[in-house]
């Protein structure tokens, strides 16, 4: 009788499990371990700089304002001699609308471009009249100086080494860009545009 007590207690037990809710609808037992911490989002990278944009104020090696190094004056251009020249060979041009730059033209090509504080041209690196010599041998390093011809240390002429076009600077004795030409040897050099 003992067995058949136990037997039938069992059978309850059974019974009443099977009659419960279905396995779907059954609550999930709890999660007793603590859930992993998501690691920050890394920062991005910051963004480069974006790299300058040549505009029509952008003194470059292959010119300025239409002209064009080792090219001859394009047709119509408003670049002109103006004033009494002093050479037959080597010209000077200026145009109203570029002002504080001038040109020089040997051989009907033009030779060199220069611009002073007058104009409001710049290299892409933003060099221009009035930069000083530290922006400029930041910019430059490998320029090589020398003493200027009329003005005292600390004036000194920065010309860029190697092949044509390529630029010079005059620093004044203030340490400050004086003038900037762009060009080819030996016409870079000239000290005296034409004379």
């Amino acid at each position: 009788m003992k067995t058949a007590l136990v037997a039938a207690t069992l059978a309850a037990l059974l019974l009443a499990g099977c009659g419960s809710e279905p396995a779907a609808d059954r609550a999930e037992p709890e999660q007793t371990t603590a859930p992993v911490a998501a690691e920050p989002p890394t920062p991005a990278e910051p963004a480069a700089p974006a790299p300058p944009i040549a505009s029509a104020q952008t003194l470059t090696l292959e010119g300025y304002g239409g002209l064009k190094i080792g090219k001859p004056v394009p047709t119509g251009s408003p670049w002109a001699e103006r004033g009494a020249q002093i050479s037959d060979g080597c010209t000077t041009l200026s145009a109203p609308e570029w002002p504080g730059a001038y040109a020089i033209v040997e051989e009907n090509v033009v030779r060199r471009i220069t611009v002073n504080d007058k104009s409001k041209a710049k290299l892409l690196e933003g060099i221009g009249p009035g930069s000083t010599e530290a922006q400029v041998r930041k910019a430059f390093p490998s320029f090589v100086a020398e003493p200027h011809k009329y003005v005292d240390a600390p004036a000194k002429y920065l010309t860029q080494p190697g092949d044509d076009p390529r630029l010079r600077f005059e620093i004044d004795d203030k340490r400050k860009v004086s003038l900037v030409h762009v060009g080819m040897m030996p016409t870079l050099a000239y000290v005296e545009g034409c004379a």
